[in-house]
């Protein structure tokens, strides 16, 4: 039995070592393949390497108002310069405004085309008197500043050069979360600087003209303005922010989309600024309370706040509490869109405007305006409450408006809140408020309201109008549970 039981043995070793060897042939194959399959960078950098450039901004000194040079005792100006020290209302500059400029900064940027045109952040490059441009074959030129665009961050810079590799630029609807892509920078003016990662997610609402690509590359002060690259070598955006709470990087990194910087960029290099379209509203998100209590559905659309008096938006009939779901067809999915899909229509154009108005669709044509940062959204406060107030049971005391009040608060109805408490008071709504809508019905008096208010489900959430100050807003007044 013992020598049956070693031959088993032996035979059974056997199995077990050719099994392990048939293993190993299958097994370690597969692993080093899978290793194989990590992306190779090196290809990337140096085709895509030559067409980034680095990017030193440069200031000069100024002086400060009532310090101009000859003011000072010439015997105290040569002391504070022997010792180093700096002169009055001169910033950082011991020696005098002769003295050569100051390095502002460095950044980013890649070529755009042959003859010398090159994209970086706005930001990079605001406020500098000088801007010099680095090439990967170590020459530098003076740049002079094309245009840039504060609201995208986007800005472009000439230099005189010729025969440049330019970047190939993407179709940024093919990019993916979870792909690979390598941004080539200078942080902190370390040049020529490539770091990778992978695309975190797309559509970061972040600004307010751009919807962000996030990524976990790493990406520090000085790639402001460079590329970020996917593995076909095509760039897919510009890196331009991080989140951080230290100044450094934190894993999350934001760059723009390059579909969005392009057109920006053509605007740029065509006149030196950007034309945007503007209609003259203040919006908000449409939550999903104030959907369903309107009889909306989706939460989708831009809710207008407040209408510009006189402008595009209030010329073509749109109200306080409007939502704005289509402009020309395309659907306004949420508050972001709409500056956006307005900002691109040529200003004097006229665009047909899908609104939701108590409860129905309407469509009312606008000519869009041309942007100015310059021109807010303003409308009268009115006085304090006035008349009888008329209670109900919503917890809500109202009065009649005047008309010298409706026509300084520009509403055509509405009723002045007396009293909040209860319900009303929860979901928000505060004494000296003006009441325009109650359940998708417009206003018009007290005795209307009390009507209205009347015929409502006390068991069910109503939706009320209400005008704070110079904004409008929906509120959702819910029962007591």
């Amino acid at each position: 039995m013992n020598v049956m039981g070693a031959g088993v043995r032996r035979v059974l070793m056997g199995w077990v070592l050719a099994g392990a060897a048939v293993f190993a042939a299958v097994a370690w194959p597969q692993a080093a393949s899978a290793r194989g399959d990590l992306p190779d960078f090196t290809e990337l950098v140096e085709r895509v390497g030559p067409s980034v450039v680095g990017i030193r901004t440069l200031e000069r000194s100024r002086a400060a108002p009532g310090f101009e040079r000859g003011q000072l005792d010439p015997n105290v100006e040569e002391f504070l310069r022997r010792f180093g020290l700096p002169l009055p209302g001169r910033r950082g500059n011991p020696r005098g405004p002769d003295e050569e400029p100051q390095q502002r900064g460095v950044g980013s940027g890649f070529i755009l085309s042959s003859d010398g045109f090159i994209m970086t952040n706005a930001h990079v490059v605001d406020g500098a008197d000088e801007v010099l441009v680095s090439l990967t074959d170590k020459r530098e030129f003076k740049a002079r500043i094309v245009g840039a665009d504060r609201r995208t961050d986007v800005a472009v810079v000439k230099i005189d050069a010729s025969g440049l590799q330019a970047v190939k630029l993407a179709d940024v609807n093919r990019l993916k979360v979870g792909e690979w892509v390598m941004a080539i920078g200078s942080p902190f003016g370390l040049a020529n600087t490539v770091t990778a990662g992978i695309v975190s997610a797309k559509g970061r609402e972040t600004g307010e003209f751009l919807p962000f690509i996030q990524t976990d590359v790493a990406i520090n002060p000085g790639n402001s303005g460079g590329p970020l690259i996917n593995l076909r070598g095509e760039v897919v955006g510009i890196n331009s922010q991080i989140y951080s709470r230290s100044g450094g990087y934190m894993g999350i990194a934001f760059a723009i989309p390059i579909d969005e910087a392009g057109r920006v960029a053509d605007q740029l290099r065509a006149s030196g600024r950007v034309v945007r379209g503007r209609i003259g509203v203040t919006i908000a998100p449409v939550t999903k309370d104030v959907a369903e209590a309107i009889g909306l559905g989706k939460a989708v659309g831009a809710m207008v706040r407040a209408a510009e008096s006189g402008g595009p938006a209030d010329k073509a009939g749109i109200e306080p509490g409007d939502i704005i779901t289509r402009v020309d067809g395309r659907a306004v999915e949420s508050s972001n869109d709409l500056p956006r899909i307005v900002g691109g229509i040529r200003p004097g154009s006229r665009a047909v405007l899908q609104v939701y108005h108590r409860g129905g669709y309407r469509d009312l044509p606008v000519t869009v305006g041309e942007f100015d940062s310059e021109s807010p959204t303003r409308q009268a406060q009115g006085p304090g409450p006035g008349g009888a107030a008329v209670p109900s049971a919503l917890g809500l005391s109202v009065s009649d408006l005047g008309e010298a009040e409706r026509r300084e608060l520009k509403v055509r109805g509405g009723v002045r809140v007396a009293v909040a408490e209860g319900a009303a008071a929860r979901a928000g709504i505060r004494e000296g408020d003006i009441i325009l809508a109650l359940d998708n019905i417009d206003i018009t008096s007290t005795r209307q309201f009390a009507d209205v208010a009347g015929r409502i489900d006390k068991q069910k959430s109503v939706s009320v109008l209400v005008r704070q100050g110079e904004l409008t807003n929906y509120l959702v007044v819910r029962p007591q549970r």
